[in-house]
């Protein structure tokens, strides 16, 4: 009878506890639960390019100013104010002197000094060396034409100063500064792992991560969680009601959405296709569709044949129906892509030239000389639910229109990165959110060697227009310069445009705080949970 007692005991203890889910505990915790997509590839700030790392990035590092959640302009940072030249070229940064390293360390100007000129160190490989193109001498240092970073417009005048020297003015710029890319790094924990240069290493981890954010790296499960808790000598920490955030790398839409449902997420990052309709009824407190500035594409690999023929590309595009796509696949609101970059909301409009012509397509291929010669293709995507059924609908619509076979490859995120890095690809699918609110962050990417270009093109007039842009003295000008820019782009299709987001999840009523924003960057330290 004891022994009865004593099972019936613990499979009644066991019972309860598998009944408390995270939310019901997550209010008096302050913990908030996050479904990340994927696996980091590092947190790196100066090596990583990817989504899922600018979410953990956003917990542990600060820049001179961070992003408004409830509006265009970024609020202070580390820097507590700032001046900007009549001529709109010079800034100078006053940085707050009870900013602090995890470790106890001050941040100063010179830990920004040290973060830049990492990041434009050639041997380090970044691939986001050009957002700091903008400051005098950037790109001449990056591209190894001078080897003297006291030459690059950044200087910090003492510890708490920091001077910034553009080649022309930016309107931009100061929301640029909120990316990830541009905040600082602590230069002792970097050496002590390495050298300046050194990409890979173990300072990322737990454990050695030193950081100036609301948030420190407790935790990292690989493939299951990364934990970060509240940093105690954060700034301005008395704001930061959340105690913990936890990433889980859910690159599965449905057990993602099942986890949501079950009370273990209070945000997913996407929500399955085929539920999106069905949720707006049964979830309308819950589902978020808001815009996003991004646009989902698939990049060719120009170097290899026949992609390397501007008509197959050309063929490809006009065989897909955008309008088939975003009706009947990803049924979120999304529109059909007829560029490389997304309409700005209030200046913007670039040219809209993308159709679909299946009979044009097929002519192109036989000027090609390709129509009487069946070829197949690989195409290339990172596991994601959302992914594999675009992918199979495109797989779909090349072989009705074309009659080509398409290979779909999946492979995990890491890898997905590292062959389209090396260029062991045909065909990739990709997708850019920018950087910042401009056609710049879209049409800089594929300028000749950008790091982000990865697709082999080269354009030497679109090298020019962008140069052109960069050097105009209005935004008028800028914006000619960008259609015809992307006009080029569009004709020489190195990429295929096909949908412009919208940013599409779930969202526990818990969360407070949150705010909304074109670029779906949230600063922690303004979230918490309220019943």
């Amino acid at each position: 009878m004891k022994r009865q007692l004593i099972i019936f005991t613990l499979f009644f203890l066991a019972a309860c506890s598998e009944s408390i889910k995270p939310i019901d505990t997550a209010v008096e915790d302050q913990i908030l639960y996050i479904g990340n997509s994927t696996e980091p590839q590092d947190l790196d700030p100066h090596i990583v390019t990817g989504v899922p790392e600018s979410k953990v990035l956003m917990a542990l590092l600060e820049g001179l100013v961070i992003r408004n959640p409830e509006g265009p302009n970024p609020l202070p940072g580390v820097a507590e104010d700032w001046t900007i030249s009549r001529d709109g070229k010079t800034y100078i940064f006053n940085l707050r002197n009870d900013a602090t390293w995890s470790n106890g360390d001050s941040v100063t100007a010179n830990d920004f000094v040290y973060a830049w000129n990492r990041m434009l160190m050639p041997s380090l490989g970044s691939k986001y060396p050009d957002m700091l193109y903008d400051l005098v001498n950037a790109e001449e240092f990056n591209k190894g034409l001078i080897t003297d970073f006291s030459k690059v417009g950044v200087k910090a005048l003492d510890d708490f100063t920091l001077e910034v020297v553009l080649k022309n003015p930016a309107p931009y710029f100061l929301e640029l500064l909120c990316h990830y890319t541009t905040r600082p790094v602590h230069q002792a924990t970097i050496e002590s792992f390495g050298d300046m240069d050194t990409a890979g290493s173990k300072w990322t981890r737990p454990g050695n991560f030193v950081g100036n954010g609301p948030f420190l790296l407790d935790r990292w499960e690989l493939n299951k969680v990364i934990v970060v808790k509240k940093n105690p000598t954060y700034w301005n920490s008395s704001v930061v009601r959340l105690n913990a955030i936890h990433f889980f790398p859910v690159d599965n839409a449905s057990r993602e959405d099942l986890m949501f449902r079950s009370g273990q997420l209070h945000v997913t990052s996407t929500v399955p296709p085929e539920k999106v309709e069905s949720y707006q009824v049964k979830y309308p407190q819950n589902i978020q569709i808001d815009p996003f500035y991004g646009t989902y594409y698939y990049r060719f690999n120009t170097q290899k044949a026949p992609f390397d023929n501007k008509l197959v590309r050309q063929a490809l595009s006009l065989a897909l129906n955008r309008t088939l796509i975003v009706e009947k696949v990803t049924k979120g609101g999304q529109d059909e892509a007829f560029s490389f970059t997304p309409p700005d909301p209030d200046t913007y409009f670039p040219p809209t030239t993308l159709e679909f012509n299946p009979e044009k397509a097929r002519s192109l291929l036989e000027q090609a000389g390709l129509s009487d010669k069946p070829f197949s293709v690989d195409l290339l995507y990172n596991t994601s639910e959302g992914h594999q059924k675009l992918a199979q609908a495109i797989q779909q619509m090349w072989k009705t229109e074309l009659d080509i076979d398409v290979i779909l490859t999946n492979t995990d995120w890491k890898v997905y990165l590292s062959r389209q890095s090396i260029g062991d690809f045909q065909i990739a699918r990709a997708g850019w959110i920018g950087d910042y609110i401009d056609p710049k962050s879209f049409l800089d990417m594929m300028v000749t060697g950008r790091g982000n270009n990865q697709t082999g093109w080269s354009n030497k007039e679109y090298d020019n227009l962008m140069i052109a842009a960069a050097n105009s003295t209005s935004q008028e000008e800028r914006y000619r310069n960008f259609y015809e820019a992307e006009k080029i782009l569009i004709d020489e299709m190195p990429v295929i445009p096909i949908y412009t987001y919208t940013r599409i999840y779930m969202l526990h009523e818990q969360v407070q705080g949150w705010g909304d924003n074109l670029l779906d960057s949230r600063p922690y330290q303004f979230v918490y949970l309220e019943n």
